[in-house]
């Protein structure tokens, strides 16, 4: 047996060659280059693996925000950004996305509008057939042999590649699609777009190599055992809501990253937002196929997944009611024994979230928080603050503090850097929430104490609006609006104890976010663990739209989802399947135990 072994320490790659009989073997190990060729009797091979312990992917940062002040470069160049964008409008989206993807204009397409000017079309989209659907996921799988053998540091030098993408050359481009199709404010987009989504990229690189890193540290003598975190089987099918940019970057990345290949929906609001992420992962370097962007409608992309032997897992942000309706079919599904697999579910959903104001906090400071919280892209994060407790003692102080700086708080068009909340998303959510906000100014238990206002003529615009009330069993406190609305209840002081029940109990069943406010730290200590199941984020001092990636993992339980934590090496490991793997070295000997004898 002829033995050929080469280690090239310089490049971390380790080539090794057994064969027996004769081997002509020619290897060319230059650092940088992708491949080593080796030429076995007629046969030619592409071998490379990484050594392991010996490459470590970088650390990763959360990118810096730009701040838009008023004459800073940054200003300028997304004012141009915005004004290019607006003229090329309407932006035209293809059914189904890739690097050579032409809109089929032989079909009709389907119009999206500005929410801050609705009578403006901003994208037309393609929608995707159930054969086109049935295509993709073929496309997917034909893929992801390839994909997952890629060695992992190739993979996540992909996602870090994308990274520097989305915060350098398509930076103001992402956040100008985002401003205008989403109605965002620049701070709004900046944090989403552009920093959130290359946080997610950078960050999800980092928990890969955690998981990968995770082996059997405790070994018998003459044995060894190891893991293989292996991707699912099948496809994973991604839906992602219209709210955030980075959350179709995310769902998409985290099981990518681990090898497996996504099929993914956006909703329609961000079908050119997302046709420009899915653009610039294949610009980094994502091979075609491994993420299949699909637009269309929803039914029926999800009937083509749910009807596929080989769906194995769902990741989906969006409607509480709507995954528990995607829960229940794959359910059904599982009964049918139509699945190879059993699919995971992983979904994060609706909140109707908390703030909790105690007679010795900051008042002034709660107030300012309250606002970021409620109305900041009014309303429309599943984080967002829609029920604050406030004592009775500090209510009437803490009125007088919200009237006072949401005086100094403008509504208007995401290209007015001056506004700080813009429209709701469309006529949808304008009817919902201005339909909220008529029964409410007409019910006696209730006091307006600001905003209750609406105007739908240009855009999809509703007042900052806070009402308050002393009974503590309005419906109010457990219906989810996703607008710029929020309710306060005002307790008695002595009733700290019996208002804590009551925040557990209320929220429509969801457990999201909340937090307290307060400077005495028995009171904190006593929030925290009597609504330990209320909030999967819990804040104090601090308002409840406040995760960041990499330093709060994000989800919630109950009917806000399946608390997988976004932002974490949990979310990741949703989407492999460990092998185990056990290796004896020693020699048994004898089959019968020594208590045999």
């Amino acid at each position: 047996m002829s033995v050929c072994t080469t280690h090239t320490t310089t490049s971390g790659l380790i080539m090794r060659l057994t064969s027996a009989g004769r081997i002509g073997a020619v290897l060319r190990n230059n650092a940088g280059r992708s491949n080593t060729k080796l030429h076995l009797t007629g046969a030619t091979y592409g071998v490379r693996s990484l050594t392991s312990g010996t490459y470590r992917v970088p650390k990763a940062f959360n990118e810096p925000n730009l701040h838009f002040e008023p004459n800073s470069p940054e200003r300028e160049h997304l004012a141009k950004a915005l004004k290019t964008l607006r003229s090329q409008l309407p932006k035209q989206v293809p059914a189904i996305g890739g690097r050579d993807a032409k809109v089929d204009s032989s079909k009709p397409l389907t119009p999206t509008h500005l929410p801050a000017e609705h009578a403006k079309t901003f994208s037309e989209y393609g929608s995707a057939s159930e054969a086109d659907v049935k295509r993709s996921i073929e496309t997917a799988l034909a893929a992801k042999q390839e994909w997952q053998d890629m060695p992992f540091h190739d993979r996540a030098s992909i996602f870090l590649r994308a990274a520097e993408l989305v915060t350098g050359k398509y930076r103001f481009e992402l956040l100008a699609a985002t401003m205008l199709g989403q109605g965002k404010n620049a701070w709004q987009a900046e944090i989403d777009a552009a920093a959130e989504l290359a946080d997610f990229f950078r960050y999800n690189v980092s928990f890969a190599q955690e998981i990968y890193d995770k082996q059997p540290t405790v070994n018998s003598p003459g044995h060894h055992g190891r893991t293989d975190w292996r991707p699912l089987e099948g496809f994973v099918y991604a839906v992602s809501p219209f709210n955030f940019t980075a959350i179709g970057g995310n769902l998409v990345s985290a099981p990518a990253l681990m090898g497996n290949v996504v099929i993914w929906k956006p909703a329609p609001m961000t079908a050119y937002a997302s046709q420009l992420v899915h653009n610039i992962l294949l610009e980094a370097g994502l091979p075609e196929g491994v993420i299949q962007l699909v637009n269309g409608d929803a039914p029926t992309i999800t009937k083509a997944v749910y009807d596929h032997p080989e769906f194995s897992a769902l990741s989906f942000i969006g409607s509480s009611d709507v995954f528990r309706e995607l829960y229940a079919k794959a359910a059904q599904g599982v009964g049918e024994k139509k699945y190879r697999d059993l699919p995971r579910m992983v979904g994060e959903t609706s909140g109707k979230n908390f703030h909790l104001v105690h007679p010795s906090a900051d008042i002034a400071e709660a107030a300012r928080h309250t606002i970021r919280a409620a109305y900041e892209y009014a309303g429309q994060k599943c984080s967002a603050c829609s029920r604050i407790y406030l004592p009775e003692s500090q209510a009437q102080l803490f009125f007088s503090e919200m009237k006072k700086e949401l005086a100094r708080v403008k509504v208007g068009p995401p290209e007015d850097f001056t506004a700080f909340t813009g429209p709701v998303i469309d006529r949808k959510a304008f009817e919902r929430v201005s339909k909220a906000i008529d029964a409410a100014n007409a019910d006696p238990r209730l006091e307006t104490i600001v905003g209750g206002t609406y105007d739908g003529s240009v855009g999809y615009y509703i007042s900052p609006t806070l009402y308050a009330t002393t009974d503590d069993a309005h419906p109010i406190f457990d219906t989810e609006f996703f607008g710029p609305l929020l309710a306060a209840h005002v307790y008695p002081d002595a009733g700290f104890d019996a208002v804590l029940a009551q925040i557990d109990r209320q929220g429509g069943g969801f457990a999201l976010t909340g937090n307290i406010f307060a400077n005495d730290q028995r009171a904190i200590r006593k929030a925290e663990n009597r609504l330990r199941y209320a909030a999967g984020n819990f804040y104090v001092n601090c308002k409840i739209t406040a995760a960041v990636i990499g330093q709060q993992t994000f989800g919630g339980s109950r009917a806000s989802g399946t608390c997988d934590k976004a932002g974490s090496v949990g979310l990741l490991q949703r989407f492999v399947a460990p092998r185990t793997l056990k290796e004896e070295y020693n020699k048994m000997g004898d089959v019968l135990y020594p208590s045999n004898y």
